[in-house]
């Protein structure tokens, strides 16, 4: 068969499909006139057992619903396709899609979010160590850190999270109603508290208010860690953390109309602790979940 004639057959195929899958919405005979199609043709087409690329691709929106569904309905053909080759199953991206399209599957896009930084003060800030080295050879060797907020009906929620540049785990967090420099510091001693990092340890922040606050300073300079900070205005020195707010509001934020802070905090708890140190595929790691990615390292020590 000649490609012009391959190409109408599927489109009559997809049609048929289609039929079947509205069928219970609509009346057959207004689909078939809508689309232009036979009512005799489509019968036939539904007695007509299925191939053997229809009946792979029937077993292939099984596992890619799955998987949709296993990420939150927010991964696209990428990540889907690391999954299903988990599975043994390689696919490539293109079927995927249209697999995802006949199945009316898609992910969540992104929406652009404020920024919180404040760093109109005359207060010293530090150089940046940092300098957009973002590939991390050990756990617990740079940490980099922000502050986003959460819209709610009651008002904003601020979070402040600290991510190990290594496996992009959130390893410390802080939520409050008020962006002060106890907010920071909080995110901070839980990563201490939870990692035990040692001195030396590189934390990189914007030049925000709440990081060259005394307390915060103060904290750094106890627990011995190095101070780095990001350009002003520059972004683009603190990319990861970036990165991890505009998935957080992708993922959960936007999809959400929280009535109250504490409604949000567990939404975010939850977000962070189950979904996305634990279970959601991380490109910079191959594709393998931050805390997951760490395992290895962890059962050797």
């Amino acid at each position: 068969m000649k490609k012009g004639g391959r190409l109408l057959c599927q489109g009559i195929q997809l049609r048929y499909a289609f039929i079947a899958q509205h069928q219970g919405l609509f009346r057959i005979s207004a689909l078939c006139r809508v689309l232009s199609v036979s009512r005799s043709g489509y019968y036939e087409w539904l007695s007509r057992p299925l191939s053997e690329r229809e009946q792979k691709d029937q077993a292939l929106k099984v596992k890619i619903k799955r998987s949709h569904e296993k990420g939150r309905r927010v991964y696209g053909t990428r990540r889907i396709k690391m999954d299903l080759s988990k599975q043994n199953e390689t696919v490539s991206r293109r079927r995927i899609s249209r697999l995802m399209k006949e199945e009316s599957l898609s992910c969540i896009t992104r929406r652009k979010f404020k920024v919180t930084t404040d760093s109109r003060h005359n207060k010293p800030v530090a150089q940046n160590l940092l300098d957009r080295q973002f590939q991390v050879e050990q756990p617990n060797q740079v940490y980099v850190g922000d502050i986003t907020y959460i819209p709610t009906r009651e008002g904003w929620l601020y979070l402040a999270v600290f991510i190990d540049l290594y496996s992009r785990a959130v390893v410390g967090w802080s939520m409050n109603k008020r962006m002060q420099a106890s907010l920071v510091t909080d995110a901070l001693t839980m990563a201490v508290w939870q990692r035990q990092p040692r001195k030396g340890l590189l934390v990189h922040t914007d030049r925000g208010s709440q990081y060259v606050s005394a307390s915060y300073q103060g904290l750094l300079h106890q627990l011995g860690f190095r101070c780095s900070m990001s350009r002003k205005g520059n972004c683009w020195d603190n990319a990861p953390s970036e990165s991890f707010f505009h998935t957080l509001k992708t993922e959960r934020v936007h999809r959400e109309d929280f009535q109250t802070r504490e409604e949000a905090k567990r939404a975010i708890f939850e977000y962070i602790e189950v979904f996305y140190n634990r279970e959601r595929l991380h490109s910079t790691n191959g594709y393998i979940a931050p805390l997951v990615f760490e395992e290895p390292l962890s059962k050797a020590a």
